[in-house]
């Protein structure tokens, strides 16, 4: 009852509404004011302010939703803990993702599921500081993101690949026949670019600076389609990671050139938060990682060879990697 009056919390907390929060919690909703009250008796605090609407949280109640939530997540992770050894892995994953790594999820997310099809995964679209603030309220099990570039504090990584960048532009425009491009004759070019809230645009920034130049970007978008649709039917061109070559090089009328001067590459890999025992599913995930190749299946794809399946890291099978092989590294480097 103590985890069920929790989740009646955490819900009002989001929903702030107490008819919304109800049917959230699939309850009517004098069944949650009365699981909140009784709460509140048993902690001997007022936990919701009074009045005829949601008002907010007391003091204490704050410190209260902050334990919900680690509370709750603990109770979800046992029970996973106690169905895998009954039954096998089940439950739901919750994977954020930051818009430059989507091409590789699926890589990740199908090795998993290969080793337990009981999991059912959900995969969030987020930038790494809602990937952050996931992983510090218990909503998200694990993130992808950049890992040398603005690293997140309080989380744990593993490497999964390395990122470079392509031009995406015309095969009727200037650079349409050429292989490589400089930064600086990129620079040049009618772009479409990630909007400046986005890490990967920092990113793109921080390397035309480099080659002592800064972007023109006349259109700026959080989607990553967005920029390719308007080279698919503008005058525009655009930059995206290497991981996105499978997806655009067929597009028609559509060329993908290296950039280079510099040739610029960023880490990228999955967080989790730093805290024992780390989520069984989340911990199912770092292992799947850690049989794919994804290197060198990308390195496959920018030579044009078939991308049916990622290769196996040399030395390791297909089978579940053993819970305690190759720790991940934690980091606590301030974004």
């Amino acid at each position: 009852m103590l985890v069920q009056r929790l989740r009646y919390l955490v819900a009002l907390a989001r929903e702030r509404h107490f008819a919304r929060a109800a049917s959230a919690c699939r309850v009517t909703q004098p069944t949650l004011s009365e699981g909140i009250k009784h709460l509140e008796d048993e902690l001997g605090v007022p936990i919701v302010e009074r009045g005829q609407r949601y008002q907010g949280l007391t003091q204490a109640g704050e410190r209260v939703l902050a334990w919900a939530h680690r509370i709750i997540a603990d109770y979800e992770w046992l029970a996973q803990e106690i169905g895998e050894m009954r039954e096998g892995l089940v439950g739901r994953l919750a994977f954020g993702a930051i818009p430059a790594v989507h091409p590789v999820v699926p890589l990740l997310t199908t090795a998993l599921l290969d080793s337990h099809p009981g999991i059912t995964v959900t995969v969030l679209a987020q930038t790494s500081m809602e990937i952050q603030r996931g992983l510090d309220d218990y909503s998200l099990d694990v993130g992808l993101t950049y890992l040398d570039n603005e690293p997140l504090p309080r989380a744990r990584t593993q490497p999964v690949y390395h990122e470079r960048y392509l031009l995406v532009t015309r095969v009727d425009g200037p650079f349409g026949t050429r292989e490589d491009v400089t930064w600086r004759e990129a620079a040049a070019l009618p772009l479409c670019l990630l909007d400046r809230s986005m890490q990967n645009r920092r990113i793109l920034n921080a390397i035309f600076r480099t080659a002592g130049v800064e972007p023109a970007a006349a259109v700026e978008t959080t989607s990553l389609l967005t920029a390719c649709a308007h080279v698919r039917h503008g005058r525009w061109s655009t930059i995206l990671p290497h991981t996105f070559r499978p997806l655009v090089a067929t597009l028609p009328g559509v060329h993908l050139a290296r950039l280079v001067e510099p040739v610029a590459e960023h880490s990228l890999g999955l967080v989790v938060a730093d805290r024992e025992p780390l989520p069984p599913l989340a911990r199912a995930l770092l292992a799947a990682a850690r049989r794919v190749d994804v290197d060198a299946w990308l390195a496959g794809a920018e030579a044009g060879g078939p991308l049916a399946e990622p290769p196996a890291v040399q030395g390791q099978s297909s089978r579940p990697a053993d819970r305690s092989a190759q720790p991940i590294r934690s980091s606590g480097a301030p974004v």
